[in-house]
C-alpha cells in the first residue's frame, strides 16, 4: 500500500468551484475547502470528524463491516488508500468507491450488505452512498453553517 499518507479529504472533484455550498466531491463546505490549507491541525480534524460521522450513519444503514482485519488487510493487498484512524464503515466506503468494478463477494472483504440492498450492483450501491453523504453534508451546511453566515452578514450592516 502506499504510505503516502492522506492530507485532505479533497478526492479531485470540487464543486465549489462552479459555486456549490457543499463540495459535490468530498463534502467539505466551500470555506472548508477554501480555507483548508490555512487550518491547524485540531480544525482539520474536526473537518475530518463530521465527514466520518455523517458517512458512517449512510454507511451502516446499507452494509455491515464484520471482520475489521480482514477488510483492512484487503485494502492494503488492493492498495486502496484509506485513514487507518476512523471507522471500518470509512474503510468500506473506499473500497466500494475505489474498486465497486473489480468485486465480486463483498463478504470476502468482511463487509455485508443489508438485506434491502443485497440485490444492488455495487456501482449503484456506491452511486446511492455518495448522494445520500451529499445531501446530509447539504443538511448539516443548512442547520448550522448557513445561519451563522446569515447572522454575520447582518452584523456587518449594523
Amino acid at each position: 500500500m502506499s504510505n503516502q499518507r492522506i492530507k485532505t479529504p479533497c478526492v479531485g472533484l470540487c464543486s465549489t468551484v462552479y459555486g456549490d455550498l457543499v463540495c459535490r466531491g468530498c463534502k467539505r463546505f466551500h470555506h472548508e475547502v477554501v480555507n483548508w490549507n490555512l487550518y491547524n491541525d485540531e480544525e482539520k480534524r474536526a473537518v475530518w470528524r463530521r465527514l466520518e460521522i455523517l458517512l458512517v450513519q449512510v454507511m451502516t444503514a446499507k452494509l455491515e463491516v464484520f471482520d475489521e482485519d480482514r477488510l483492512r488487510m484487503q485494502l492494503e493487498q488492493r492498495q486502496v488508500r484509506f485513514v487507518p484512524e476512523q471507522s471500518a464503515y470509512c474503510w468500506a466506503y473506499q473500497l466500494i468507491a475505489r474498486a465497486s468494478r473489480m468485486i465480486n463477494r463483498l463478504d470476502a472483504y468482511g463487509v455485508a450488505l443489508m438485506p434491502e440492498f443485497r440485490g444492488w450492483t455495487l456501482p449503484e450501491l456506491r452511486e446511492a452512498i455518495d448522494r445520500e453523504f451529499f445531501l446530509l453534508s447539504e443538511a448539516h451546511y443548512d442547520r448550522y453553517i448557513a445561519p451563522r453566515f446569515l447572522l454575520e452578514g447582518m452584523e456587518s450592516r449594523v
